[in-house]
């Protein structure tokens, strides 16, 4: 099972703010405090990784999950998985990420989840979708498929994007470390979110991550 803990961050608000008879002072101020106006996602996008490893690109439809590429879109131009690590790479299964380094953004997205999007796509090797812990459950953590592993298509694990370059890249990702906890002695996702990429540091120092994500 593909599993996501609580993660959390931000969402833009829109702010309707009525400034007739305001002065010139407060107008200032009040425009000052809108929260931007949210992107929409494009139909198709890309998304370009650059690692500690190398670099991959993911191309995302809307088409396969709109839901999940939303949200991914909105990770990246937040600047959520920059620094991230691959905390989760289990040879001939799956890569995954998308815990942030600073457990205060974590927690504000842990209560963010996103209804889930109908699987149209099968969880063929090379395709990304968001990890779950459970209906209606995902947040920000996503794999990569290592491999064909079409058991994950009946438990609503829909992917939304594929790695369309770079995947020797993704197969390169340090996996020593092996399984998260209990099936194996790997990260612990529960301990990154409460500390951070300094548990990770201090105790699996060896995990690859991302400088930089950016979406075209």
């Amino acid at each position: 099972m593909i599993r996501g803990r609580g993660i959390s961050g931000t969402l833009f608000l829109l702010m309707g703010l009525a400034l007739t008879g305001c002065s010139d002072s407060t107008r200032d101020k009040a425009e000052a405090t809108k929260a931007k106006t949210p992107v929409k996602p494009p139909d198709q996008y890309k998304a370009a990784f650059e690692t500690s490893k190398g670099n991959f690109v993911i191309e995302v439809h809307r088409e396969w999950a709109p839901r999940g590429a939303d949200r991914f879109y909105e990770l990246i131009r937040d600047g959520f998985y920059n620094e991230s690590r691959f905390h989760r790479v289990v040879r001939n299964f799956v890569v995954q990420w998308g815990i942030n380094k600073d457990p205060a953004v974590s927690r504000l997205w842990s209560n963010l989840r996103i209804l889930d999007d109908p699987p149209k796509q099968s969880n063929r090797k090379g395709t990304v979708a968001f990890a779950a812990a459970g209906p209606a459950s995902r947040t920000t953590q996503v794999f990569i498929n290592l491999r064909d592993n079409k058991q994950l298509d009946k438990n609503l694990f829909a992917p939304f994007g594929e790695v369309v370059s770079g995947m020797d890249v993704v197969e390169s990702l340090y996996n020593s470390y092996g399984e998260m906890p209990p099936r194996g002695n790997g990260p612990d996702p529960s301990l990154i979110e409460t500390r951070g990429n300094e548990y990770l540091e201090t105790k699996f120092p060896r995990l690859d991550y991302i400088k930089r994500v950016s979406v075209n």
